[in-house]
């Protein structure tokens, strides 16, 4: 019996070697890190709310559904999605569990931030942080409502930000007794990001956010794996990069009415996307099917 994400996802954390997700906005950014080798793509809610032309608080439970429905589909690899707070209290959280796994996300990480989600969050990383206990309660009911042992639920923590370090490996040791798997935090500093996978002594995610106004260090595989750390989302480069790109590009035809695209690799290009959607396979079935019954 094949193996679902969830467990696929597993394997990967107990091969200790670091996994490196790339957020994508959408399920053809996400075929292209598949097809690019990555072992998982991630699902968050900065570019998922972007890609909606909204921000990350205003998106409801249905909308990451439904979105993440779309990439699992497309994909064969696991997916890390972005549960914001659960979109509620630990009943709320343990439906967005339920709904999540169900359309066969692999992974979920839940924040320890108030819900309702503020838009304040973007502005200089000004967090509102739960109770820690309170937070716990929602992991353990979290942890109870998964069907699949295999499914991963990571806690994520801000209070680094907010309430410093000290209070942020806390809670990472709070919301892994609670049952988490894995705990997601946002090191201020090098020395912070450096220290943490020994003194939280739970499996860590790092965030990799591109042009973050906190000055949050960036680091490379080798650097984290050397840390300790278990995974690295890196949350923004693919919607920066996309928006930049597509920017200069109608900027382009805006003052010209040309896109500039040498034709032959425009052309390439066409193919290669043909190839990742699987127009091939598409041309075959019709071929065997209402093509031959409309040439005969």
């Amino acid at each position: 019996m094949a193996l679902t994400p969830a467990a696929r996802l597993r394997q990967h954390l107990q091969s200790r070697k670091l996994v490196v997700a790339p957020s994508c906005p959408d399920p053809f950014f996400a075929r292209i890190a598949q097809d690019a080798g990555f072992a998982a793509v991630a699902l968050g809610g900065y570019a998922m709310g972007a890609q909606t032309g909204i921000t990350e608080p205003l998106l409801t439970m249905s909308e990451v559904v439904e979105a993440s429905r779309r990439m699992v589909g497309a994909l064969d690899i696991p997916v890390i999605v972005d549960g914001g707070a659960g979109f509620g209290d630990p009943l709320h959280t343990m439906r967005t569990i339920r709904e999540l796994e169900q359309v066969g996300v692999a992974a979920v990480h839940v924040e320890d931030q108030v819900f309702p989600k503020r838009a304040h969050y973007h502005r200089q990383y000004q967090e509102h942080v739960i109770p820690a206990e309170e937070m716990a309660l929602k992991i353990a009911y979290a942890v109870e409502a998964r069907r699949n042992p295999d499914f991963v639920i990571i806690a994520r923590t801000d209070a680094m930000q907010t309430d410093g370090y000290d209070e942020a490996v806390r809670r990472a040791r709070l919301y892994a007794e609670a049952g988490a798997d894995m705990v997601m935090l946002f090191p201020n500093n090098d020395a912070e990001a450096r220290q943490a996978p020994r003194d939280c002594g739970v499996p860590l995610v790092y965030v990799n956010s591109t042009g973050n106004r906190a000055a949050r260090p960036i680091y490379g595989i080798a650097d984290l794996q050397a840390m300790g750390y278990a995974a690295c989302v890196d949350a923004i480069s693919v919607a920066i990069t996309g928006y930049t790109a597509v920017r200069d590009l109608l900027g382009r035809l805006r003052d010209t009415g040309r896109v500039g695209i040498d034709p032959a690799q425009a052309h390439a290009a066409r193919l290669e996307i043909e190839r990742l959607i699987g127009l091939e396979t598409y041309y075959q079935i019709e071929e065997k099917t209402v093509e031959r019954a409309a040439s005969a």
